[in-house]
């Protein structure tokens, strides 16, 4: 099961091409040279990753064709609204309207949608929501592996299970050998066409050794990685990047400075935004987001943070409900509930209906057991499968209880496929517009 359906090439225009998928046209980055009209391609992200040999893409699209087509009519009819079954609120209804003409929710509108507790009328906005990501990315639904390289991090954040200051955590770093086995295996035994690297900020890596790990994963499978190493400098991104990494998984965590400052001990959200927007102008991918329950945390906070992503040119939104360890000063904090994960994860879709992806983080597929299918439903286009060894899975203990933190990866595929195929969406990544 490959995790991108290869495109043919139609046009190239520079440094970019266009690119069909049964009858759909989509824009790639490119950075193949001898890249030609009629070849077939993968690509993840909007970058061109791949060539495919056309026999292998043309035994690939025959499988896929009817299928693909039966699929887009499942997302469609689930994609439907059903205003007619509802007495929907007339300011509610009002906003929905506009969002759905293109007139994304002020944050005043964003904060009376989240004020809702009408089953019905969350019903509909939910609804709404998945309506225009269908509008706008079709029955396509990112599916990316993430390997956590290292538990060891520099840092104190007062909620996260691997911060510096807890003593009870097993910590373990992957050497470098290990960490290209490991993406090798994920890229060529489950067809991964996306990976991101993840660890905390472990100063035991040089930049130096990133980049060869880097080198060395794209030297053996053409994949796209995001690196998720915290804040490695600007020169440090600038290294990566040129290694071969695209996208940058940083979270911002919050908008609300002091918030930043209170929860991060020692650490600046300007720092953190400048890593960011640095990367961004590098050529980056831009994955980010924040935690939805953090201790003095306002509803304008959170609204505050979803806009403050699309500022970021977010490619992705990453928002995840905050799951204190309890062997951190935050420990005793309780989590949201899953309803008002549901509305963050619409809320960004439809400030952004067009341009960014909205994952479904495992964060809150450990809050609740129901958070991919009820978040894919409701404005979500995006999960990661942990392809991380099992050995050292256990250890990336950020929060108690991860959800796959046993499960071989070829279970979490089967699972991942099977609902998928049940809402109608293809585990592909068609591109940029």
């Amino acid at each position: 099961m490959c995790y991108a359906i290869p495109g043919k090439v139609k046009q190239i225009l520079d440094r970019k091409v266009i690119v069909d998928y049964f009858g759909e046209e989509r824009k790639a980055h490119n950075e193949i040279a001898d890249l030609h009209i009629g070849d077939y391609i993968y690509a993840q992200g909007g970058f061109v990753i791949k060539k495919v040999p056309p026999s292998e893409a043309e035994e690939i699209l025959s499988t896929w064709k009817e299928m693909f087509f039966e699929l887009q009519q499942i997302d469609v009819r689930l994609s439907q609204v059903g205003l007619e079954k509802v007495r929907l609120d007339k300011k509610i209804s009002r906003i929905l309207d506009r969002a759905t003409q293109g007139f994304p929710p002020s944050k005043d509108e964003m904060k009376y949608l989240f004020y809702c507790n009408d089953n019905s009328q969350l019903d509909i906005i939910f609804k709404t929501a998945n309506f225009l990501r269908q509008k706008y990315h079709k029955n396509a639904c990112c599916v990316h592996g993430i390997l956590e390289i290292s538990n060891y991090c520099k840092q104190e954040c007062l909620y996260c299970g691997i911060s510096k200051n807890n003593k009870h955590v097993k910590r373990y770093r992957m050497r470098g050998n290990e960490i290209v086995d490991a993406a090798y295996e994920a890229i060529e035994k489950y067809g991964f066409k996306a990976l991101v690297l993840q660890s905390g900020e472990d100063t035991a890596y040089s930049i130096e050794e990133l980049v060869e790990v880097i080198g060395e994963i794209k030297r053996r499978a053409p994949v796209l990685i995001f690196i998720s190493f915290g804040e490695v400098g600007i020169e440090g991104l600038q290294k990566l990047y040129d290694a071969g990494a695209r996208g940058l998984l940083l979270r911002f965590e919050t908008s609300n400075p002091e918030l930043y400052k209170k929860t991060h001990p020692g650490c600046n959200l300007e720092t953190r935004l400048l890593h960011i927007r640095k990367a961004y102008e590098m050529g980056y991918l831009i994955l980010t987001g924040g935690l939805i329950g953090l201790p003095d945390q306002t509803l304008d906070d959170v609204i505050d943070d979803i806009y403050l992503a699309k500022e970021l040119h977010a490619e992705m939104y990453s928002f995840g409900p905050f799951i204190p360890h309890p062997d951190t000063p935050l420990g005793h904090i309780e989590p949201i509930i899953e309803l008002d994960m549901l509305k963050i994860l619409a809320g960004a879709r439809l400030i952004d209906p067009e341009n960014g992806k909205v994952l479904i983080t495992t964060a809150f597929e450990t809050l609740s057991p129901n958070a991919r299918r009820k978040g894919l439903l409701s404005g979500g286009s995006s999960v990661m499968l942990n392809v991380t060894p099992i050995s050292y899975r256990e250890k990336y203990d950020i929060y108690p209880n991860r959800a796959y933190r046993s499960e071989v990866i070829q279970n979490q595929i089967d699972e991942t496929i099977d609902l998928l195929r049940s809402l109608g969406r293809a585990p592909t990544d068609l591109g940029i517009k």
